[in-house]
């Protein structure tokens, strides 16, 4: 056997989007902030941000800088409003997610979660879709200077598993995690469930490849993606 066959082998993933259905909750949400701003808030305007950080999303929409004292409080109140919307609502794995992390987690492959995310957002997500025994690690917004494109979250989360970059897949469902990925050097499965993203613009940036669901990803045409 190759040597390189035995080397540990990394998943990292995006979460919203990628492996739970949260658009509707996040859409609703910043849909109130909004109108409590007094803008409208679109579908478009979701397409455009989604895969961003709050502050850069709260840049986009609202024109705010960095140094904005509402910065932190618009999007605390945000994700509090998507997070109440969790606990009563609850949250569906996108199909094939959780067949695909257990089989993973079975064949040794060590896994972590790679979000712009808040990190109270990924604990409470990851615990109610039954994901968290499969993690051995979270990189969240809080633990990143910079966003995607930006690669810092997913070096960050190859850091805690421990595996050199070049091991690793990320598998995501943003033209910005895509890029962010390859900017680390790493392999990128991209999935269009979440429909944010064109099959065309998932390719342009960098997709290693581009599937519909996760019910088709095969693991072993995954594993060797990073042979």
């Amino acid at each position: 056997m190759d040597k390189r066959d035995e080397h540990e082998k990394g998943i990292i993933w995006d979460l919203d989007g990628t492996l739970v259905d949260t658009s509707a909750l996040h859409f609703a949400a910043w849909a109130e902030v909004a109108l409590e701003m007094g803008q409208p808030f679109t579908q478009d305007d979701f397409s455009r941000t989604f895969g961003r950080r709050n502050p850069e999303i709260l840049g986009m929409l609202f024109s705010m800088t960095d140094n904005d004292p509402r910065l932190d409080a618009i999007g605390t109140h945000k994700e509090e409003l998507f997070r109440a919307a969790v606990k009563k609502q609850g949250v569906h794995l996108l199909p094939g997610a959780m067949e695909l992390v257990r089989s993973l987690d079975q064949l040794g492959f060590k896994q972590a979660i790679g979000s712009s995310a808040p990190r109270d957002n990924i604990v409470l997500l990851t615990e109610v879709a039954g994901l968290a025994p499969f993690l051995r690690g979270i990189v969240a917004m809080e633990d990143c200077q910079k966003g995607k494109p930006d690669p810092e979250v997913f070096l960050k989360a190859a850091g805690k598993l421990e595996i050199l970059p070049g091991w690793c897949v990320v598998i995501e469902d943003a033209v910005f995690g895509v890029q962010a990925a390859k900017a680390g050097h790493m392999k990128c499965i991209a999935i269009r469930g979440g429909g944010h993203s064109t099959a065309e613009a998932l390719r342009e940036a960098g997709a290693d490849v581009v599937l519909e669901t996760l019910l088709e990803v095969n693991v072993v045409q995954l594993a060797r993606l990073v042979k």
